[in-house]
């Protein structure tokens, strides 16, 4: 049985992530930080339905944190088959207003915590590894081809992040396969109001809002497709062709968004 990790994996997408992966046959093990009680319900009602899955924590913030996880994994169940860094850290800041330590912060998990998982899951590999059978996919966020300055250590972590698939791919290959998949506005996020995310969620090319479903499908399918190394797939209704000067979320109607302490 093929063995995967998700970041995350207890709320929103890293759920779906979960739950796709195990429907699918995989060995699930779902990383959480703080929702612990999420986790475990999560994983329960997978096994309910004859799935294999099992709650892990870490922090991601912390090296010796992310080696052990990967090594707790290896040694109860075996390498991983495929790691979904899908955790992040999404906190307002602007380019005349960082908040350094804030900053750091978002840079360790978003950018240095998937950098690190993939070299402890790459390292944990045998010499005999299959190529092509092994993967590591970096969920992003269209923000990287379609930049406006809101967000924007969040915004510099997953561009960073993203020009890491490629030197990944080769850095890794031919024992592990790295892709990126760059979704949009998927959840209501940050400040937003229902009201703004419903109008906002509309802004892209086929003015539907994106099904967090068909984000995860696309993960499965990078896991599943041996050939496909060093890509992003935008997932996203095409929201990365609509240029805005601002967040999609403060463009739309800035009056729907709450204030921020």
């Amino acid at each position: 049985m093929k063995r995967v990790l998700v970041t995350g994996g207890a709320h929103r997408l890293g759920a779906l992530l979960c739950a796709r992966f195990a429907a699918a046959g995989w060995e699930v093990w779902c990383h959480y930080q703080r929702s612990a009680e999420a986790a475990e319900a999560l994983c329960a009602g997978l096994r309910a339905r004859g799935h294999e899955a099992h709650a892990i924590h870490a922090d991601l913030s912390d090296e010796g944190s992310r080696k052990a996880v990967i090594a707790e994994i290896a040694a109860k169940s075996g390498p991983l088959h495929c790691l979904v860094n899908n955790a992040s850290s999404f906190e307002p800041d602007s380019g005349d207003a960082i908040d350094t330590e804030g900053a750091r912060q978002q840079l360790e998990v978003n950018l240095m915590a998937p950098l690190s998982l993939s070299r402890w899951m790459a390292n944990s590999l045998g010499a005999d590894a299959t190529p092509g059978a092994h993967s590591i996919i970096h969920v992003l966020d269209q923000k990287v081809f379609n930049l406006n300055p809101d967000y924007f250590s969040y915004t510099v972590s997953k561009l960073a992040l993203e020009r890491a698939v490629a030197l990944q791919a080769q850095a890794l290959a031919p024992a592990v396969r790295v892709c990126g998949v760059a979704p949009g506005l998927m959840f209501l996020s940050g400040p937003q109001t229902r009201d703004n995310f419903d109008k906002a969620a509309r802004v892209n090319l086929l003015r539907e809002p994106i099904d967090p479903g068909q984000v995860a499908a696309t993960c499965l399918f990078l896991a599943e497709n041996p050939c496909i190394t060093g890509s992003t797939l935008c997932v996203d209704n095409g929201q990365h062709l609509v240029p805005l000067e601002r967040d999609v979320m403060f463009a739309v109607e800035p009056s729907s968004v709450k204030d921020t302490p």
